[in-house]
């Protein structure tokens, strides 16, 4: 086996990206280190991901914006299709769509755990499917990361139903993993910490500063300490990593109860 020099590891160029929920937030952050890296990048999001793609495009980068319902299997389908047709099938998948919503258990409704199941885990489910179907369609050695979080390692109130997807999320890539690996293809999972974004100290200061206070590392995430997880992951530096659950939360999960 050959093996790539180390400063050639996370050149990214030519291979083909996909992120959901690339809007904004992580996905955004995601997506634009990735075209950074090289990679041309597909950003998908319930709505047109405008800024996103006209911030990588503005780079010198190629760029698609598509927008689906990912719950959907039909535009599911549609969304590799049209990234197939005007690119190539995707080598790399990012699964970062998702909501964060605060509902206590007792008063959660059907439809509130539904509509969280199916974004946060249905929609990893069925983009999955539909890359891995063209990865081996296309005979690729792909790579799917699945965005996880803390909380399917440890609760919190009024998260029942975020929670328990997103433990759903850990399990899946793990069988993922297991079926797609005589494939070549790798599944992992990045769960994050609290990640920064604008204004979010002032909208839930005890939170920020509760989370500060018991990372090790002392501060909240940016986007591109998830980003750059999930570069090396998909990187060839990772090529013999596959089932991974990788926590990206400056150690906060380390922090004693007591």
């Amino acid at each position: 086996m050959e093996f790539k020099a180390p400063s050639q590891l996370l050149d990214l160029s030519g291979k083909i990206v996909l992120v959901t929920g690339g809007r904004s937030g992580l996905g955004a952050g995601i997506a634009k280190r990735f075209a950074q890296a090289g990679a041309d990048v597909a950003v998908c999001a319930r709505h047109p991901a405008i800024e996103t793609y006209q911030a990588i495009q503005n780079a010198g980068k190629k760029c698609l914006s598509i927008g689906a319902d990912l719950t959907n299997p039909n535009q599911v389908t549609a969304v590799f299709e049209e990234i197939a047709s005007k690119w190539s099938p995707v080598d790399i998948l990012i699964n970062n769509a998702g909501i964060y919503p605060v509902s206590d258990l007792l008063n959660t409704t059907p439809e509130e755990w539904s509509r969280t199941l199916n974004i946060d885990l249905k929609s990893v489910f069925l983009c999955t499917q539909a890359a891995a179907r063209g990865m081996i369609a296309a005979q690729k050695e792909g790579v799917v990361i699945n965005i996880g979080s803390i909380e399917a390692l440890t609760p919190a109130r009024g998260h029942c139903h975020y929670a328990a997807a997103k433990a759903g999320v850990v399990m899946f890539s793990r069988v993922a993993a297991l079926e797609l690996g005589e494939h070549h293809i790798r599944v992992n999972t990045v769960s994050p910490g609290l990640i920064n974004r604008p204004g979010l100290e002032t909208d839930w200061p005890e939170g920020y500063h509760s989370f500060v206070e018991h990372a090790p590392l002392g501060r909240v995430g940016e986007p591109e300490d998830i980003a750059d997880a999930c570069l090396f992951l998909s990187s060839d530096a990772a090529r013999w990593i596959t089932g991974a659950h990788l926590v990206v939360d400056g150690g906060v999960m380390s922090s004693p109860a007591f």
